[in-house]
């Protein structure tokens, strides 16, 4: 990992948005405390309608947020103009004199932190072109299976982030980011495939668009499944549906001491297969997710919430941790420019030993549906399962028609009998495929 340590920009781009300095100096007027995230950034997208080229849009879009501290009360207010700043400032100001006090112990302080991008692609531009090209090689994948595109599309995108605060942060990153997809249907059956990544040269978009195909070509005459119990292989995608609805919310500070995580007494317990090991590293070059700091400006670092199996930590940000008289964990992010800081993660990887978990006969789950709709305290779930095939020896055999799939997430994770030699990223997570051995599937 290279670039340089420092805590401040340089002045030629500080130049550019002096004006965050003039709303700060007129914030502290006022206010105990105050910080400011700035967003900016430029997107090209094409779209698909069937085999063509619908609609291709560039766009400049900013937005800037405020949050102030004054007396334990804590406001904010947003607004997509960044001239207006005086009146977003005011309306944050306001709200704040609204707000119940509560315990604060400031923001943090400028640190020197990594000022290189980890998730920024020098090479990637916003061109219409380079998307439409995208959209030609999904189609090339596509084409080598009978089915029909009814949607797809590509998009590029390139933003810069600011935080700022009274303390001094002066914090820049810019991301780039590359997003693919593209759906099918052959008869009654459908596909999809997407993919996200930072780095233009780590998509694939031929093997979105075959992927895609494939699922829909293939998962036609799909046969019944009898109600049992069955060795089942979820991959990354329908793990990922159980994990981030349940699983990853129950560690979650704010949840654990409002009495809303199952896994709220089981620091130092054994609750997942000894083989597995979850984290959040914001430090993973290339990841969609990486950064150096988080939204809030605390040091971003590895946080290991489970080490062979065996829970270690919760994740807080600022507001929690003073709350309940924790530490922050660098786990502040924002859902937007107009969202205030919450509890989350940066690029959540689950890892250990890897195996060749498809050797044997196995029911291999593509997707689920409904994942939302499990007990986030329980844990419980029930969700129909879709583009689902027997696998042997790790190729795809006959499809399985539609059936549900119920159990528990947490007793899940104690029941893993094998990682996947292969990872993916969806989303902020970086998961292998997961092998139960008994897994309770409801058919006829």
């Amino acid at each position: 990992m290279t670039g340089r340590l420092t805590f401040f920009f340089s002045m030629r781009w500080w130049v550019a948005v002096a004006w965050i300095e003039d709303l700060i100096r007129e914030g502290q007027k006022s206010v105990d405390e105050i910080e400011v995230f700035y967003v900016e950034g430029t997107s090209v997208s094409a779209d698909l309608k069937q085999k063509k080229v619908n609609l291709a849009t560039t766009s400049r879009d900013c937005g800037l947020g405020i949050r102030i501290i004054h007396k334990g009360r804590i406001g904010s207010s947003s607004t997509n103009d960044p001239d207006k700043w005086r009146d977003c400032l005011k309306a944050a100001i306001a709200s704040g004199k609204l707000a119940t006090p509560q315990t604060w112990n400031g923001l943090p302080e400028p640190v020197s932190i990594l000022s290189s991008s980890l998730s920024f692609d020098p090479a990637l531009e916003c061109d219409p072109d380079i998307a439409r090209d995208l959209l030609r090689q999904m189609l090339e994948g596509a084409s080598e299976h009978p089915a029909d595109i009814t949607a797809g599309s590509a998009s590029l995108s390139v933003s810069s982030v600011t935080l700022a605060n009274s303390y001094g942060i002066r914090y820049e990153d810019h991301h780039t980011g590359v997003s693919l997809s593209l759906e099918a249907i052959e008869r009654q059956s459908t596909g999809s495939e997407f993919d996200y990544k930072s780095y233009i040269g780590d998509v694939n978009p031929r093997h979105v668009g075959q992927q895609a195909a494939f699922f829909a070509s293939k998962s036609t005459d799909g046969k019944e499944i009898p109600t049992g119990d069955y060795p089942v292989v979820l991959s990354p995608l329908a793990y990922a549906e159980l994990l981030g609805n349940v699983f990853i919310p129950a560690l979650n500070g704010r949840s654990v001491h409002s009495g809303r995580s199952r896994l709220a007494q089981s620091l130092g317990q054994t609750i997942a297969d000894p083989r597995i090991q979850m984290y959040d590293d914001p430090l993973l070059p290339r990841a969609s997710g990486s950064t150096g700091w988080d939204a809030e400006g605390t040091p971003a670092r590895r946080i290991d919430f489970i080490w062979d199996g065996v829970l270690q930590t919760f994740a807080y940000d600022l507001k929690t941790a003073y709350r309940y008289d924790k530490k922050t964990t660098g786990s502040a992010v924002r859902g937007g420019f107009g969202g205030l800081p919450a509890i989350g993660h940066h690029n959540f990887i689950v890892d250990g030993k890897r195996d060749n978990i498809l050797d044997e006969r196995v029911l291999y789950v593509h997707n689920v549906v409904g994942a939302h709709t499990a007990n986030p305290m329980s844990g419980d779930y029930s969700v129909e399962i879709s583009n689902a095939f027997w696998m042997e020896d790790g190729g795809f055999e006959e499809p399985v028609r539609s059936a549900m799939m119920s159990g528990n997430v947490f007793d899940l994770h104690k029941d893993i009998a094998g990682l996947s030699k292969e990872t993916r990223a969806i989303g902020s997570l970086i998961l292998p495929s997961i092998k139960i051995n008994k897994q309770r599937i409801i058919g006829k």
